[in-house]
């Protein structure tokens, strides 16, 4: 039995209309930002229950646009060490400085009391990882931390695609929060991003910023340095047709978390990284290998038997990174480095049959028998 980490489901009926909806663009020859955007941006504002919705041309063009529009040149931005690289180059790549927190391993996110001893007077705001679409069960405690302080808090939603907590979205609790829609996601328009926002200012600033800071979209007048970062028609017509089954596609990776809940529910060997509270999206399954456990050698048997593992979040933090090491970074990161060493991601996507967890989870068995 052959299982791939992660697979993109396109139904016959959905391709059929993609293609259909392609060939009318196509027949227009309008291809660059135009009604096909505006529908994706208005359904998933519908869905995420927010004010405002921008396509961006990635998730990591979505937080440099938003952190270019919170103004954070000079100032600094608390962000958790085991992410991906792009959220902490949107700050960088905006002007800004980034102080790297360690997690808590019971939500994998830093804590409330993390957070609020790592402020400096320089400190803006925080960017809060939904790490494998879990909502940090903290969350209203953080955000009210962040009221408190006076700092804004921002949602890195990548992993996060119809995630909530008490009925709101992932997105919905901080100033703002950006999504990505790389092949990878849960739903997905190849190459993609969009900004979640009720801020009516950040909102109009990320608008400008997109489309090389013209007011006017086709007309070369520009009020600030944009770049651009626009979404084309073409992968918006993929993005409308995978939003339309983006709860289909939740409700059948949270039959396989399930399974995988059972048994590791019974395992001494492996548990689950964290327990969801609230809806999860079910972008990975993550689980701890027994401590000093050779993960590599777990990998490469699993590999052997046809279950190939998805990646970590994230198997090397920020902070081992060489592109962030080179800027000097200081700190403990004890609990970030244990929860990167020790887990895996196993595979969980639309599609998966009973008998394919199952399958995974004998091979997993077996490969911490053998290791």
């Amino acid at each position: 039995m052959k299982i791939p980490p992660v697979k993109v489901s396109f139904s016959a009926s959905d391709r059929q209309e993609i293609l259909l909806r392609i060939d009318r663009c196509l027949e227009s020859g309008f291809v660059a930002q135009g009604e096909n955007v505006n529908e994706f941006e208005s359904l998933f504002r519908q869905y995420i229950g927010c004010q405002h919705a921008l396509a961006l041309s990635s998730g990591g063009s979505a937080i440099e646009a938003a952190m270019r529009a919170l103004d954070v040149q000079g100032k600094e931005v608390l962000l958790p060490t085991n992410t991906f690289l792009a959220t902490a180059s949107g700050v960088l790549a905006a002007g800004g400085t980034v102080k790297l927190l360690d997690i808590d391993p019971d939500t994998l996110s830093p804590s409330v009391e993390t957070i609020e001893a790592a402020l400096g007077e320089s400190t803006v705001g925080f960017i809060l990882v939904h790490i494998g679409g879990i909502i940090s069960r903290d969350i209203l405690a953080i955000q009210s931390l962040c009221e408190r302080k006076g700092i804004w808090l921002f949602e890195d939603c990548a992993h996060a695609h119809g995630s909530d907590l008490n009925g709101k979205k992932a997105g919905q609790f901080g100033v703002g929060g950006a999504y990505s829609f790389f092949s990878t996601k849960v739903i997905t328009c190849g190459e993609g991003g969009m900004l979640v926002t009720n801020d009516e200012n950040l909102s109009n600033k990320v608008k400008l910023l997109r489309n090389y800071g013209k007011p006017e979209p086709w007309e070369t007048y520009c009020l600030d340095f944009g770049l651009n970062w626009r979404l084309n028609e073409l992968a918006a017509i993929v993005g409308v047709a995978q939003l339309k089954r983006l709860n289909e596609f939740i409700d059948w990776r949270a039959k396989i978390a399930a399974l995988y809940d059972t048994h590791f529910a019974q395992s001494s060997s492996i548990v689950k990284a964290v327990q969801p509270v609230g809806r999860c999206s079910w972008y990975k399954y993550i689980v701890l290998l027994p401590s000093g456990m050779d993960r590599k050698k777990i990998k490469d048997f699993a590999r052997e038997k046809g279950v190939s593992l998805s990646g970590g979040v994230y198997d090397i933090p920020l902070h081992d990174q060489p592109a962030i090491s080179k800027l000097g970074i200081q700190g403990s990161f004890l609990n970030a480095d244990e929860f990167c060493a020790r887990h895996i991601c196993l595979p969980i996507y639309y599609g998966m049959t009973e008998a394919e967890a199952e399958y995974v989870i004998e091979t997993i068995r077996s490969a911490i028998d053998v290791g």
